[in-house]
């Protein structure tokens, strides 16, 4: 074990089954960050003798299961493959680094409320722990099992109802379509202008 200020901040930074794990502690005491480095092990440990997978599969980052999942998914189904790229780069950028032994449902929460706070939409991101959920395989199944159990596994969605133009904003985008080069923004306009008639 080792442990080291950033900042005024203690890390701390040990060896788990072949790979470096370096995390913030969070705290400016060396003895609070000292017991979370003994509790951050003990939790690895735990997360790695309680799933069925063999223990090598169970240290892989992340970011390697999804690309070879990805590479299956656009071989089976290549007209959904560009959603699915969308979302396993948004699910690397953000769990990338994490070894599959460090999933559980407070990494899925996180996960929704970081791509909240990045604005995304609540439906694209119930998507993206879909897909989240089918990388990770059987415990994928066992975190969705219990984040449906606290009803906390998908986002509530709102249901946008269709918006009435004003006259005025009509004739304000049929102006700038006419400004527009597309061919097909004009056609567009010629037939509501035919239907207007």
């Amino acid at each position: 074990m080792s442990l080291f200020r950033r900042g005024g901040v203690w890390w701390y930074e040990f060896w788990f089954a072949g790979r470096r794990v370096q995390e913030s502690s969070k705290s400016t005491s060396k003895t609070i960050a000292k017991t979370a480095e003994q509790n951050r092990r003990r939790e690895l440990e735990q997360g790695f003798n309680n799933f069925t997978d063999t223990r090598q599969e169970r240290i892989r980052v992340f970011s390697e299961v999804a690309a070879e999942f990805y590479e299956g998914y656009k071989l089976r189904l290549p007209d959904s493959a560009t959603f699915a790229d969308y979302a396993i780069s948004h699910l690397a950028r953000l769990l990338g680094s994490r070894m599959l032994v460090d999933f559980n449902e407070a990494v899925v929460t996180k996960y929704q409320n970081d791509r909240l706070e990045e604005g995304t939409a609540p439906k694209t991101i119930n998507e993206e722990v879909g897909f989240l959920l089918r990388i990770l395989g059987e415990p994928g199944d066992i975190i969705r099992a219990r984040l449906r159990k606290k009803k906390t596994l998908k986002l509530k969605v709102r249901n946008v109802i269709g918006k009435a133009y004003s006259e005025e904003e009509k004739r304000r985008m049929l102006d700038e379509a006419r400004k527009a080069r597309s061919p097909h923004i004009s056609r567009a306009e010629h037939g509501a202008e035919r239907r207007n008639a």
